[in-house]
């Protein structure tokens, strides 16, 4: 059974639906900050795996829509990073970047190294490793087809939403506690409530209006226009990036140009980290998170759980 894109953006949003509802009753999944469309769309992909095993119908999704909420979604992020924000981090930043970037070699060594003990290619260490949960599910779908294509992988889609989705809840087993450790181990405040990026907070003083929103939709479809020529460029040029990362550069690169008192100009104010974008963002992310867990085929990982887990294990 194969539902079209209108079928599956319908299903997509029952699932996020089905998590909101999940998550409001289950206090533990809020406790360590478990996505909404996480848990919707794992247990929407585990009931699909039970039809598939019971009546040995399959269900497939058409994913036109997916990429391009993905797309939308990163280039709102870089839309909303500012140069002299981020400076605002200081050698905080600074730390936490290297450790980062460590921490992609930690688990591509650790990947390639349990995937060589269990006899796996030593291909599926990078993608259970980096790709997927440092990457997430959009980094996993932007290199799948590579993976599959040119290392030989089966199922490397799969495979690669399999990690990212248990990165995400491994990631809050190990985080939430320690963090919150941490937090009341120094008593530690935050010295004021910031603006958010992804999501919105219920104010009477931030109105999302039409003119917000249009505002929010010409500059997100300038900047991705953008990003798919700098994507042509750098193609040409022999680098290969997805689609989403030259998009967040190109929104990055247009909110660092426009001056600041482009208000003063123009009257109209340039909509960085305003609600109607973070509104956009958490939709977008939302709705592809959900058609990315929803569509995964289960039964396809049966053969490869031992080694997969295994490296998820040493991972963890």
């Amino acid at each position: 059974m194969e539902l079209d894109p209108r079928q599956t953006l319908i299903v997509a949003i029952l699932v996020l639906y089905l998590g909101r509802y999940i998550n409001n009753r289950v206090a533990l999944l809020r406790e360590y900050n478990i996505p909404e469309p996480v848990t919707g769309g794992l247990l929407a992909s585990l009931l699909f795996g039970l039809l598939y095993w019971l009546a040995e119908v399959e269900i497939s999704f058409n994913m036109a829509n997916r990429d391009m909420l993905l797309i939308v979604f990163f280039t709102t992020i870089g839309l909303s990073s500012r140069i002299d924000v981020l400076r605002e981090g200081g050698r905080s930043l600074v730390v936490l970047l290297f450790l980062a970037v460590g921490y992609l070699f930690l688990q591509n060594l650790a990947g390639i190294g349990i995937a060589t003990l269990v006899d796996a290619p030593p291909a599926i260490g990078v993608l259970t490793g980096s790709v997927s949960l440092s990457g997430g599910h959009g980094t996993a779908i932007a290199w799948a087809p590579t993976f599959a294509s040119e290392y030989g992988i089966p199922f490397a889609m799969e495979i690669g939403l399999a990690c990212a989705t248990f990165g995400l809840i491994f990631g809050g087993l190990v985080g939430g506690p320690i963090a919150r450790y941490l937090v009341w181990r120094h008593k530690l405040n935050p010295e004021s409530a910031g603006e958010l990026t992804v999501g919105f907070r219920y104010k009477e003083h931030e109105i999302i209006d039409v003119d917000g929103i249009l505002k929010v939709l010409l500059v997100i479809a300038v900047a991705i226009g953008l990003g798919i020529h700098l994507n042509d460029l750098f193609e040409h040029l022999g680098l290969k990036l997805p689609d989403f990362v030259t998009c967040l550069f190109a929104g990055i690169i247009i909110t660092n140009l426009v001056p600041k008192n482009l208000p003063r100009i123009t009257g109209t104010k340039w909509p960085t980290r305003t609600p109607a974008m973070a509104l956009i963002a958490d939709i977008s992310l939302g709705t592809f998170l959900a058609m990315s867990l929803m569509s995964m085929q289960l039964w396809t990982l049966i053969d490869l759980a031992g080694p997969i887990f295994t490296i998820l294990g040493a991972q963890f």
